[in-house]
């Protein structure tokens, strides 16, 4: 299903756009713009729920941004977002409602009831809290039982990026006294060197796969039951849980406590479901429902403010402005806190498997170019690597910078450092610098966004993630694409099964001579 009306490259909007970056747009200068108006700073700026975000930065005007505003309208991006929140199936080649905003959604209350309205999305909501709340029950027991030590995650995906990024980022409320593992990559170096720290009578394996069938997450599930036999581990049921909608196959490998999720929650979007399970022993009850709170609070300013004010539709707004105008393909996510390392990874996937696309909803090949490339490392570690060519490269590259206000250490100097470097960085990509020689010269003019955090909190986590959700939302919903399927993992996925039993006998019948060569030489 698309509410899309008006594909965006026909509108007026868009035409508008187009006139606008050819007169002034492609020739914008960041210093002109501030040396000429006092009020940027203030104008492209807000706070938005437990974050700040400076977008002054940016190469927009106000002229610039109403254009792009008015594109969110004729390409019907409030329309989807209603239809998102009413639970209509926006995802329209899989026949699925986009909910993984219910799960973030209080309990019943007359609000809630006025919001959802007592049909189906009000029973939704109490099988939500259902599952919820044995979940938060189970985690607060492993909380208790001192002799697990270890906790291992089995997933790949969504079933492992969402809560391996969580839990590392919110390292400082991690209960002291477990340690938490994940293992995604179905090579055996990952889940190998993980259990060669561990005993059996002390570690809790998750397997995490809504259908306990993905092959990599039950290849690593089925190595770590042999791992637990053969190191005389007894008691599969209290050692292993599974996150499934397929009871009967985690009974038949032998576990009895499941926690599933409904298929209207996609995998990119699950570490507020049960797949939040490694999360939710990690900080515990009271810190998952902070999580959940800050991102429904981060739903609620995306359902409810107006769009010259909507920080998820003015970021996404330029995200189109950068990509479809200026022809900027990349992004670099600067996140600068440690915990945070594993943020880049996470956006990687929910953005390009979100709207890396190239059919509209109906299927229709694009005429416009649609996500960009993610990608970054922490600062200052960035800088010492890429930023190079952030400063000095021949592409222009968008850079977001994250910062967290307040450190959770107490080493002297450190924080103070750390924040002038991402001031500096931010600075220095706008106003460069003059060298005649050319080898010290620093273009500038060089767009950034800067997302300030007060503390890095359950609270703020969820809200941070969940303005990355629905920014995806919005510029998907701009391109008229469905950014909630992800048929570009099946393909390589049906070809390695055939490659599989190839390796085993040797045929090479039907393959292209490249495949057929590097399969023997495999073999040798």
């Amino acid at each position: 299903m698309s509410t899309q009306s008006t594909a965006c490259n026909q509108t007026s909007a868009w035409a508008a756009l187009c006139s606008a970056f050819s007169a002034v747009g492609q020739s914008f200068d960041l210093r002109s713009a501030f040396a000429t108006d006092a009020e940027r700073y203030q104008i492209f700026s807000q706070s938005a729920p437990h974050l700040f975000a400076d977008l002054s930065k940016n190469l927009i005007d106000s002229a610039t941004e109403q254009m792009l505003l008015d594109l969110a309208r004729q390409t019907g991006v409030e329309q989807h977002r209603d239809a998102m929140f009413a639970g209509a199936a926006i995802n329209g080649t899989e026949g699925r409602a986009v909910m993984h905003w219910l799960l973030r959604q209080p309990p019943q209350t007359a609000v809630t009831t006025a919001l959802l309205g007592a049909g189906n999305l009000s029973n939704e909501l109490k099988a939500v809290h259902v599952v919820l709340n044995a979940m938060l029950g189970y985690a607060e027991a492993v909380r208790a039982d001192e002799l697990i030590t270890d906790v291992v995650n089995i997933g790949i995906g969504g079933s492992d990026l969402g809560p391996q990024m969580a839990v590392l980022a919110l390292e400082a409320f991690v209960l002291p006294g477990k340690r938490f593992h994940f293992v995604s990559n179905v090579d055996g170096h990952e889940l190998s060197a993980v259990l060669q720290g561990l005993k059996p009578e002390s570690t809790l394996f998750l397997i995490a796969s809504k259908t306990f069938t993905t092959i990599e997450t039950m290849t690593n599930a089925g190595s770590a039951k042999s791992w637990f036999l053969r190191q005389g581990g007894a008691n599969i049921a209290r050692h292993f849980a599974a996150l499934t909608t397929n009871v009967e196959a985690a009974k038949a490998f032998g576990i009895s406590t499941t926690f599933g999720f409904w298929d209207w929650v996609g995998g990119r979007y699950s570490v507020w479901s049960a797949i939040g399970l490694p999360l939710a022993i990690a900080i515990g009850e009271q810190g998952f429902r902070q999580f959940l709170a800050g991102a429904h609070d981060m739903d609620e300013h995306f359902r409810s403010a107006p769009l010259q004010r909507n920080l998820p539709v003015r970021l996404a707004m330029l995200d189109v402005w950068y990509r479809n105008f200026h022809g900027f393909t990349s992004r670099s996510i600067a996140p600068y806190h440690s915990a945070l390392r594993r943020l880049p990874a996470y956006l990687q996937q929910l953005e390009m498997e979100s709207n890396g696309k190239r059919v509209n909803a109906q299927g229709q090949t694009l005429a416009y170019g649609t996500s960009p490339v993610l990608w970054g490392e922490p600062g200052t570690n960035g800088q010492h690597a890429y930023f190079q060519m952030l400063h000095q490269g021949t592409d222009v590259v968008p850079v977001e910078f994250v910062a967290v206000k307040k450190p959770r250490h107490d080493l002297p100097g450190h924080h103070a450092l750390l924040m002038a470097n991402v001031l500096a960085q931010a600075q220095a990509l706008m106003v460069g610098k003059i060298d005649a020689g050319g080898h010290r010269h620093f273009p500038g003019n060089r767009p950034s966004t800067f997302l300030l955090l007060d503390e890095l909190t359950p609270t703020s986590l969820g809200a941070l993630i969940a303005l990355q959700e629905h920014r995806v939302f919005v510029s998907g919903a701009v391109w008229g694409i469905n950014s909630f399927d992800q048929w570009g993992v099946e393909l390589g996925k049906v070809l390695a099964k055939d490659l599989e039993r190839r390796l085993q006998s040797g045929d090479v019948a039907g393959l292209d001579s490249s495949t057929a060569g590097l399969l023997g030489r495999l073999r040798c």
